[in-house]
């Protein structure tokens, strides 16, 4: 196999903003910049692959914006260079737009196109190595998940805003005005229901076809080779493969990379 890894950079971040605010931290940065070991996480993500002698193309689509684009490649080309990594503009409002820029630089050459989130720094070496075995075997499109172990509702789009004087403050928090509740509209049967991971695999001819498509409106990339009524193979997941959303998370992708927070490294190496 040849691959090339397609490694979307483009999102916002603002769950990632909007739960430091709701935890009363005021950040700047995107939570791709954020330090793991000395190393911003968007690094950690790209050296998951760099080491592989499957990969030989490593693409990160970035901001859209120019500005923003232009502060980007000032954080993070010279070291994605030395990588080896090409760059991009990404798409201005969704994933797939990110991707589809992405999929114009990828060589003809290359047998199959990886799709990997930003923000998983941690994914197991045995996790990917059981996605490109699966893709290897002649599998045309391969996805990680796990099963789902929780109960699952859907709840109401409506929400329910806490007062300071209502009693429902004290549970929501009264400090906290972004806290909400809703109310249960129906529970999901979770029989045979899954949690999907990346990096997801595919046979590059493939994933052109599926983004030839019209609509490309979707939550990840296999939806869309779904659509062409193709099969798409699950293979396990990892729970430590998880995807940095809110600020919370952080926290447990340094625990499970065994990394101290920055000021915490620094508090170590004076005492």
């Amino acid at each position: 196999m040849n691959i090339a890894v397609i490694i979307p950079a483009a999102g916002s971040g603002s769950r990632y903003a909007d739960s430091a605010k709701a935890a009363g931290a005021e950040i700047t940065r995107h939570k791709i910049d954020e330090d793991l070991g000395g190393r911003p996480l968007l690094h950690r993500t790209v050296e998951l692959f760099t080491k592989l002698d499957e990969v030989s193309t490593i693409i990160v689509a970035g901001p859209a914006d120019d500005a923003a684009y232009g502060q980007f490649k000032e954080r993070h080309a010279d070291k994605l260079a030395i990588l080896g990594v090409k760059l991009c503009q990404g798409g201005k409002m969704h994933r797939y737009e990110t991707v589809a820029n992405a999929l114009k630089l990828v060589p003809q050459d290359c047998t199959h196109v990886a799709v990997h989130d930003a923000a998983r720094p941690c994914t197991p070496a045995d996790l990917i190595e059981r996605v490109f075995e699966a893709a290897r075997a002649g599998h045309n499109a391969v996805i990680p998940a796990i099963d789902v172990p929780d109960t699952l509702k859907r709840v109401s789009a409506e929400t329910l805003q806490a007062q300071k004087e209502d009693p429902l403050a004290a549970i929501l928090g009264a400090e906290a005005p972004k806290a909400t509740a809703r109310t249960v509209e129906q529970t999901i049967d979770r029989t045979r229901l899954v949690a999907v991971q990346t990096p997801q695999v595919f046979e590059r001819t493939l994933l052109l076809k599926a983004y030839a498509q019209k609509d490309l409106s979707s939550t990840d990339d296999s939806q869309l080779v779904e659509r062409l009524g193709e099969k798409v193979l699950v293979v396990e997941g990892d729970p430590t493969n998880i995807k940095v959303t809110r600020m919370r998370d952080i926290r447990l992708v340094r625990a499970i990379l065994g990394v101290r927070p920055p000021a915490e490294k620094a508090a170590h190496m004076r005492f």
